[in-house]
């Protein structure tokens, strides 16, 4: 394991903490159950390290692979993992783009409690299940953080969806542990619903405005309106 000490001794704050490890689907130690989160398994060195430093806890790293140029972020199960080696769900290293037994680059982060996140579901099949926004929430509390233009998958009736993270606030990777955050959900792309609701939304101002132009009383109000707008956005969600 090469490890970068550049790293705060007993009692002080921890600047920065780097360390590369080789990369395994965390099935091969038969945990298939932590595949629905983001959380990774980590030799029992780094705990060492990390218990004599001052941290923040629960911890969470940035994985960088920087073959691909691609990054994301984690949080740990626990430290029971070869020296050398690190277990993470087979999806992150999909989404990572890395190769069974390559070698990463980790680093302790501190994430601030999130506040705000837009959210982007792959296919369409995932609005067609029994309400996308409370599986979604559901799913969430697998997870440590979110980060970004990345992207993570759930499962849900045995089916996996990829769901993009397409904005987060503050900053671009952020903790959902014990947060209240705003979540804006957002269909893939203009689906034939979304066509029908933008002309409904279209000819009912329309005739509101025409209404008023004419000085006569509008069977169309403004809630009618909002509700048809809001058909798929956002509202808040407490994730603890």
């Amino acid at each position: 394991m090469e490890v970068n000490e550049n790293h705060a001794m007993t009692g002080k704050k921890i600047q920065e903490f780097k360390f590369s490890l080789k990369v395994y689907p965390i099935s091969f130690i038969g945990k298939n159950e932590w595949e629905k989160g983001d959380k990774i398994i980590l030799p029992p060195s780094i705990l060492e390290i990390l218990s004599n430093v001052d941290t923040d806890w629960p911890l969470m790293f940035t994985l960088d692979n920087g073959n691909s140029f691609r990054k994301t972020h984690c949080g740990v199960m626990e430290f029971t993992a070869d020296e050398g080696c690190s277990y993470i769900p087979y999806w992150m290293m999909q989404n990572l783009i890395i190769s069974i037994g390559e070698k990463i680059t980790f680093k302790y982060v501190h994430l601030e409690k999130g506040s705000y996140v837009k959210i982007q579901p792959q296919t369409e099949d995932f609005l067609k299940i029994s309400n996308p926004k409370a599986v979604l929430e559901a799913k969430l509390r697998n997870f440590t953080c979110l980060t970004k233009d990345t992207s993570i998958a759930i499962e849900y009736n045995s089916k996996i969806f990829w769901i993009n993270i397409v904005e987060v606030k503050p900053g671009n990777a952020i903790s959902i542990i014990e947060t209240d955050i705003n979540v804006d959900f957002i269909s893939p792309s203009i689906s034939r619903k979304e066509k029908v609701l933008e002309k409904q939304i279209s000819e009912k101002t329309i005739e509101k405005n025409i209404s008023k132009e004419n000085g006569e009383e509008s069977s169309t109000n403004d809630s009618e309106i909002e509700k048809l707008k809001k058909k798929f956005q956002g509202s808040g969600y407490s994730f603890k």
